[in-house]
């Protein structure tokens, strides 16, 4: 297992799902890790899922990490600023960000009937404003701030959390387009920082078991899917290598990391690297 004693890392909408398990994953390898989120009353989520960033942030201690639960709306760039603020002030660096934070989903709870949608001119344009708004923007807000704190240690690493669909045609306009901005945005800002030693990729989880596709189990084969942790651990292995500039700006598979760098699942599995094609 890496250690990240003495790293400081930040990841946006970590409440619940791959958010909260890439800070468990931080948390085991003993780094400090600050977390942003909206949920911080049980049973408040506006996805109607459990989890709150406090629940989170004791999860991650007793795993060996020090975390700190900061409520934050990252569609609002005050609150987002004054998160990096507390950040630098307490600590004085900033080693990882974690952009992790996406809006688009509340059709699947807001009880719009999505499955009636046939098509991108079907779906409302708020679906498109929640993705952008709430996922590539929020993105780009939190990696604007990082950066000058990264660039003056002349270190550091940001990972966007992305996912297939940015290479498929099948996945929806709003999500398929934000996804692929999302890549883009890693290779661009890898390409700017990397005579300042900061890397930036775009990271790809398999089926990750959040609480969302649990509750919804029935359909899926979950017998090759990922606990939300071990995406925080292929996090991990990222941050610990030392050559890490050599993968800065490339779109990089969870489970294929953990294949190079010898990690398991927190069940002792292996999942297998899926292809664009299996997604």
């Amino acid at each position: 297992m890496q250690t990240l004693t003495g790293k400081v890392a930040l990841v946006t909408g970590a409440s619940r799902g791959i958010g909260k398990g890439i800070a468990l994953g931080l948390g085991e390898a003993g780094a400090t890790i600050y977390i942003t989120g909206r949920t911080v009353e049980e049973g408040k989520s506006a996805a109607h899922l459990p989890g709150t960033i406090y629940q989170t942030a004791e999860e991650v201690t007793r795993l060996g990490g020090n975390c700190i639960p900061l409520p934050c709306d990252h569609r609002d760039d005050q609150q987002v600023a004054a998160v990096f603020e507390q950040v630098t002030a307490e600590q004085g660096q900033l080693d990882i960000l974690v952009n992790n934070v996406w809006g688009g989903y509340e059709h699947f709870t807001d009880g719009t009937e999505f499955w009636k949608e046939t098509g991108f001119w079907t779906a409302p344009i708020s679906r498109w404003d929640s993705m952008f708004q709430a996922g590539v923007r929020a993105h780009y807000v939190a990696s604007v701030l990082a950066a000058p704190i990264m660039i003056a240690q002349h270190s550091g690493l940001m990972v966007n959390i992305s996912f297939f669909a940015a290479q498929r045609d099948d996945k929806g306009v709003a999500y398929g387009v934000a996804k692929a901005a999302d890549d883009r945005m890693a290779a661009c800002m890898a390409y700017e920082l990397r005579p300042h030693g900061v890397a930036a990729v775009s990271l790809y989880p398999g089926l990750v078991r959040t609480e969302s596709v649990m509750k919804a189990a029935e359909f899926f084969d979950l017998s090759n899917s990922e606990s939300p942790q071990f995406i925080g651990r292929a996090v991990t292995a990222l941050a610990a290598d030392p050559n890490i500039l050599q993968k800065s700006g490339k779109t990089l598979v969870a489970a294929a990391l953990a294949l190079e760098y010898g990690f398991a699942d927190i069940d002792g599995k292996q999942p297998r690297p899926l292809s664009v094609d299996e997604t």
